[in-house]
């Protein structure tokens, strides 16, 4: 479950030295939640792991709503890029 934040930083980020900016904070959330799914698919019975599922899907949602207010365009790049449905 050991996620790359570096590749995943070096991917999305707007420049040299951005590591905290939405389009980041989105994509690492996202890679997190795609491992916490298939770890719960195989233990379903771990609901602390389950609230840490939802706790990171509202943060990304809350991030998402953030983006397309302040630049939609970067925000439909960015959920086309991730295959994120919304």
């Amino acid at each position: 479950m050991k996620i790359d934040k570096a590749a995943i930083k070096a991917e999305f980020q707007r420049h040299a030295n951005d590591t905290g900016s939405s389009e980041v904070q989105i994509a690492i959330l996202t890679k997190e939640i795609e491992a916490l799914t298939a770890h719960l698919k195989a233990n379903h019975k771990d609901h602390s792991s389950r609230y840490g599922l939802l706790r990171k899907v509202q943060n990304r949602r809350n991030l998402l709503d953030y983006l397309k207010r302040e630049n939609e365009a970067g925000y439909r790049e960015l959920i086309k890029k991730l295959g994120i449905r919304r």
